[in-house]
């Protein structure tokens, strides 16, 4: 019996998750018979164009999910939904978000992929808001009433119309995360470098994982193992491909960078995707990535541990590669533990490029704001991987956390400054 035949029938009682992909043109009813379980309702896959009035009546509510729908607003009765703590209407047809339509009490809000062309002023009321994605739509500005929102930490706006950005952004003091590519204001590279790979030249081999954006896969060019990353689609979480693809060629080889080959060209299915060096396979993952409750910070396995020695090592890795592509112009965007691969002896890599960024180079961003802003992102890393410390913490490591954490994003460090901190950091401990 398939789910919502499983609702129709009353056995689904007492749930706290949801998930209905059935083709719904309308919100089925008796969904309100779960109102006093209900957390986590996921709609969607299906061609919903509104909802109920009577939304309000799922009181325990937390969470709703209804991409990949018909909707071409946001329905203002989410206004008066009180714990709604993360919507997501990514891939729909939006076109308006009306004043009072988002509860106050957001901390997630994912509006991907629309044809939004402006948010109300009562975002600003959202104080809780941590995550914004609002990458692929039509806006030109931001409401000035966002300033509010101070414990934002990750925003998405890249493939947007925006030809400046408001001062207050850069005066956030939790912002760590931002995506701007593909909008007139955000910078463009200059000597991507790589070189093109025909896709007749690939022998494809097993798949070795898949990410947001795309399909990771094993294979051998010209008799060397190597990996293709495909994209899905025109348009990601972060952003476009393109720009992805620009800024992994740009940054170049780095020894705690994935060096990327070039891009690929010929596909059948006209898909794009880059040609990457393939990683010794005794490299994992760092961490995964944020939880429904963790919002904004990496998940990381129950038993990791990490030597004083084995810590300092990657923090200086990370550092060198941080400062070498702000160095070229480039914003990673998305400095995780989930983009990072570690190796047990504390060798890493920096990776995943899709939400990166080229410094605009007309001034239209203060001079360091970039570089700051990340500078917040590799301390929230530092904090997670000091706390995972098998010994004790390095004293010079945690007085360079508490500074890249700092709430004026004028006082934290730049990155050249962050690794001759961590070079030196030798009368804490050796390496």
């Amino acid at each position: 019996m398939d789910t919502l035949s499983q609702l129709r029938a009353g056995k689904l009682a007492g749930v706290r998750r949801l998930d209905l992909c059935d083709g719904l043109t309308e919100f089925p009813r008796e969904i309100f018979d779960l109102a006093d379980s209900l957390e986590i309702l996921n709609l969607s896959g299906n061609r919903l164009s509104s909802l109920p009035d009577d939304l309000p009546r799922l009181a325990r509510l937390r969470i709703l999910f209804c991409s990949q729908n018909e909707f071409r607003h946001v329905p203002p009765v989410l206004g008066e939904c009180g714990n709604l703590s993360m919507l997501a209407f990514k891939s729909n047809a939006i076109e308006s978000v009306a004043e009072g339509a988002l509860p106050p009490s957001l901390r997630w809000l994912i509006l991907t992929d629309n044809r939004i062309p402006r948010l109300p002023a009562s975002i600003g009321n959202c104080r809780p808001l941590q995550k914004l994605m609002l990458a692929g739509n039509r806006l030109e500005a931001l409401p000035d009433e966002m300033a509010a929102c101070e414990n934002l930490e990750l925003i998405r706006l890249a493939a947007n119309r925006f030809r400046s950005l408001p001062g207050w952004l850069w005066k956030l003091p939790r912002l760590s995360w931002f995506a701007f590519a593909g909008n007139p204001v955000a910078g463009r590279s200059r000597d991507a470098g790589g070189e093109t790979i025909d896709w007749h030249e690939l022998e494809l081999e097993g798949k070795l994982g898949e990410g947001a954006s795309g399909v990771i896969h094993g294979a051998r060019w010209r008799q060397q193992p190597v990996a293709v990353k495909l994209f899905k689609g025109a348009m990601t979480s972060d952003g476009l491909p393109e720009c992805e693809m620009d800024a992994c060629l740009a940054a170049g080889s780095h020894l705690n960078l994935i060096r990327v080959l070039g891009r690929i060209t010929g596909h059948p299915g006209s898909a794009a995707g880059l040609v990457m060096t393939r990683i010794d396979g005794g490299f994992t993952s760092l961490a995964e990535p944020p939880s429904f409750e963790t919002c904004t910070r990496d998940v990381y396995s129950e038993g990791m541990q990490l030597s004083p020695e084995r810590l300092l090592r990657m923090a200086r890795g990370l550092a060198s590669a941080a400062a070498e592509l702000h160095a070229k112009g480039i914003m990673h965007g998305d400095l995780y533990g989930h983009n990072v691969l570690w190796h047990p002896e504390g060798d890493c890599l920096l990776g995943d490029f899709g939400a990166a960024t080229f410094h605009p180079e007309n001034g239209a961003i203060p001079a360091g704001a970039l570089e700051q802003l990340e500078v917040r992102a590799f301390g929230c890393l530092l904090e997670e991987l000091a706390d995972r410390c098998s010994g004790a913490v390095p004293a010079g490591l945690r007085r360079l956390q508490v500074q890249c954490l700092a709430a004026s994003p004028a006082e934290r460090p730049r990155f050249a400054e962050i690794l001759a901190q961590l070079q030196t950091s030798n009368n804490d401990v050796t390496d």
